[in-house]
């Protein structure tokens, strides 16, 4: 955690998993909130997984989609609760997410995507990355689609609302997104699966 920038930690969170530090394995919380508002809208429960799920699944279980699946997800993400720190969790989920083809954990990402060390990633381009992780692999930095410019855009509205960042670092983040994000072609939409209305999260680690 200490070769990786606090922002990025930051935006993962707020984008992610807003209420890391106050849950266990699952957030039953967003769990409900998702299947109310699957059930109103009429269509398929929205993704609501933890970080620690999404970790589980990232370490043992890959891409395959059943009940099976999702029942060993629990377990072994129970397991990781009981076993490792919320801090060790984030670390692993932070060194083995994916963010684009081929490539797998922060360092990584800051590399391939910036050119920049893990460490010296930007709150706007830490703010980019997150943006990128329910689809990492459509996500054409050369080319943003609609759906990525707002998803940047309202990670670094969470980092604000949620006390990570100051008025003056939202007003400069915000211009060096705009910058990151000038090639803008509105194609490669992607559904929007989050939920806009996901704060408050919980204190910054440094308050724990």
């Amino acid at each position: 955690m200490d070769r990786i920038s606090p922002g990025l930690a930051q935006a993962v969170l707020v984008s992610e998993d807003a209420s890391f530090y106050s849950h266990g394995a699952f957030d039953f919380t967003e769990i409900r909130a998702a299947a109310k508002e699957s059930l109103l809208a009429g269509r398929g429960l929205r993704g609501a997984s933890t970080l620690t799920q999404q970790l589980a699944k990232n370490l043992w279980l890959g891409t395959e989609r059943s009940p099976w699946r999702k029942l060993k997800e629990a377990v072994l993400a129970v397991k990781l609760e009981r076993t490792l720190s919320k801090r060790r969790i984030l670390a692993l989920y932070l060194n083995v997410a994916e963010w684009g083809e081929g490539v797998f954990g922060a360092q990584a990402a800051a590399q391939a995507r910036f050119g920049v060390e893990a460490s010296d990633l930007t709150t706007a381009q830490a703010a980019l990355l997150a943006a990128m992780l329910p689809a990492p692999r459509r996500a054409d930095l050369a080319h943003p689609s609609r759906w990525l410019a707002r998803r940047a855009r309202r990670v670094l509205d969470r980092l604000y609302a949620s006390g990570h960042i100051d008025a003056p670092e939202h007003a400069h983040a915000s211009a060096d997104l705009e910058r990151l994000l000038e090639g803008a072609s509105g194609d490669e939409e992607v559904p929007e699966d989050d939920d806009p209305s996901a704060l408050p999260v919980s204190p910054p680690p440094s308050a724990r």
